[in-house]
This record gives C-alpha cells, structure tokens and sequence, in this order.
C-alpha cells in the first residue's frame, strides 16, 4: 500500500497559465518584434539559387516560420496605417501591401523554395511599409497634424 505524507496534495496540481483576453491586441501592439533575425532570413531565402536544395520539410518550415511573422508585421502595419487619415498615399500603399500579403499567407503551404520565397517576399514588403508609415507618421506628428485614431 501507497502511504503518502500529509502535506502532499492527492490532486495534481493546479494549472499555472492565464488565459489573456485581448481582442484590441494592446499586448501585442507593445512588444516590439524582433525584426533583424527575419530580416537576415529574408535575405538568405531570396538569395537561393536552383543549386540550393533543402528538403521539401526545411522549405516547409521555413515558409511556417516567414508566415508566422508577416502576420504579425502585418498587424503592425495595419495599426500604423490606421493611424493615418483615410485616402492618404502611405495609407493606400500600405493597403495594397496588406492585400497582397493576405493573398500569399492564404495559398497553401508547400515545401518548395518558391513558397518560402514569396513568403519571404511579403515580409520584405511589410517591413518597407512599416517604415514608411513610420516616417509618414513622424512628419505628420512635426508639421502639428495629430495622427487620427483608429
């Protein structure tokens, strides 16, 4: 027979996550992402070559990994040019970028060097949307114009 001390518990014990709600993505919105990392990879995957060859799973998993964060680059700009009055250049630009970026993230994953690429594409675009929506908002912050609200 299994004796057990008194101060141990029978049941196991309890959970320890928190389930956060944040349908805003306030949370996300503060933490900075971890740009350069991707920004090498990018380079890395548009720099292959028809002699490169990995396995059909390392192009998968690269693809994941790109998908994984144009989304949440995405997001970013997608706040930032929130913040910028409807019908302005940086806006629209910004807004074909998300649309073309939902068109490659909504394809399949496959495990080729083609999908990794376009992938790797759309961050690419993101990150130079990012930053100048970046600059557009400075500009706009100096010349007394307060960024709209979105």
């Amino acid at each position: 027979m299994n004796h057990r001390p008194p101060d141990q518990a029978a049941d196991p014990a309890p959970s320890t996550y928190t389930v956060l709600h944040d349908p805003e993505g306030l949370v996300e919105e503060q933490l900075p992402l971890d740009r350069h990392p991707y920004e090498s990879l990018v380079k890395a995957v548009l720099a292959w070559t028809t002699q490169d060859t990995l396995t059909g799973c390392d192009y998968q998993q690269i693809a994941l990994q790109l998908t994984g964060h144009a989304r949440a680059v995405a997001s970013d700009v997608r706040r930032q040019a929130d913040r910028l009055p409807k019908g302005t250049g940086p806006r629209a630009l910004a807004e074909l970028v998300l649309q073309e970026t939902d068109r490659y993230l909504t394809t399949p994953l496959r495990g080729t060097a083609r999908c990794a690429q376009d992938r790797a594409r759309a961050v690419r675009a993101l990150y130079e949307r990012l930053d100048r929506l970046e600059a557009a908002l400075a500009s706009e912050g100096t010349s007394g114009v307060a960024p709209t609200g979105g």
